[in-house]
């Protein structure tokens, strides 16, 4: 992924209302930076003490930072950040490589403004442009986002066996599939 990656994610309404909705404004998403390992570590970290994310360290962030996709907010810090990673094809099935999505996470005061959706949008839009042949997550909640983007609850075995290994049994996490 490219360091200047900027897109403009405009949300979408997943179901109409009878009432007249307001639509967030657009989100603009880019790719992190390894200077932008403080500011993942900090975004992250409440969801990590909460148990909805695993805890990373700096360091774990800065190597990783290219990974990330993020949203800035107005004051200097991030509304939002998904990792994505690849992984190469499994020559036993039949299939590409895949991807799996991590460390997704809204800053509370953000949530409900589109930036979860504008990531995820893009994440979608980047595994496809890479020839992926499927992405994975795991939640610990219900997955409401996913499931509206066509993820579907899936067998573990299904996934990158290396990233399975790497899930604390402990947490209970859902694994979800989408088929790209």
């Amino acid at each position: 992924m490219e360091g200047n990656l900027l897109i403009t994610a405009a949300p979408r309404l997943a179901t109409p209302s009878s009432r007249a909705a307001t639509l967030p404004a657009p989100v603009t998403v880019r790719t992190a930076r390894r200077a932008d390992a403080a500011a993942l570590a900090a975004l992250s970290r409440p969801f990590a003490r909460s148990g909805a994310l695993r805890e990373r360290s700096f360091s774990r962030y800065a190597l990783d930072a290219a990974d990330y996709l993020v949203v800035d907010g107005e004051d200097g810090t991030l509304d939002g950040c998904l990792g994505l990673r690849v992984h190469a094809a499994n020559p036993a099935r039949d299939g590409g490589p895949t991807g799996v999505l991590y460390n997704f996470c809204v800053a509370p005061r953000s949530q409900g403004r589109g930036v979860g959706a504008g990531l995820l949008r893009v994440a979608l839009a980047q595994a496809t442009a890479q020839s992926l042949h499927a992405l994975f997550t795991a939640t610990t909640g219900g997955g409401r986002l996913f499931l509206r983007y066509g993820f579907a609850p899936a067998a573990p075995g299904l996934a990158p066996a290396a990233w399975v290994n790497s899930l604390d049994p402990r947490r209970d996490s859902q694994v979800l599939a989408r088929a790209l």
